[in-house]
């Protein structure tokens, strides 16, 4: 066995670089990689619940409630009981949130720069990382 063989070990190199190039660009925001997802789910979703950001980023709400009340701090998010259900944190965009919103949006491109892929092979990357996620996620039909 070689560590440069295993598709494990290229996965969490690319992973820990991918979120190496996200820094800079998101420190010109004042954002975490992680407080940056939780952005994009609420620029898709605004007024999320807590529990589906975690679904969604596959975080436990240990890790999510210092996160947003971080982000609670700097003016980007509100969190909210629930009218009908006060067991259920929503979590809402400020106006400053949906402002970054606009300022994020370079962030893509520059990741894309970044990668000297075109944007066909960072497609197909993508894609190809989504359909091994889902079925490793799926129950291991041998027990």
């Amino acid at each position: 066995l070689r560590l440069d063989q295993q598709l494990c070990f290229a996965l969490h190199a690319a992973s820990r670089a991918m979120t190496a190039a996200y820094r800079p660009l998101l420190a010109e925001l004042d954002v975490t990689y992680t407080q940056y997802l939780v952005l994009l789910i609420l620029w898709e979703e605004d007024g999320a619940r807590v529990s589906r950001l975690g679904d969604r980023l596959a975080l436990d709400s240990a890790t999510l409630t210092p996160l947003l009340k971080r982000l609670e701090a700097r003016g980007y998010v509100t969190r909210q009981r629930s009218q009908s259900d006060e067991r259920v944190v929503e979590v809402f965009l400020t106006p400053e949130g949906k402002r970054l919103e606009r300022k994020a949006a370079s962030v893509p491109t520059g990741i894309f720069q970044r990668s000297k892929m075109t944007k066909a092979q960072l497609e197909e990357l993508r894609d190809t990382l989504k359909s091994l996620t889902r079925t490793l996620n799926e129950p291991d039909p041998t027990g």
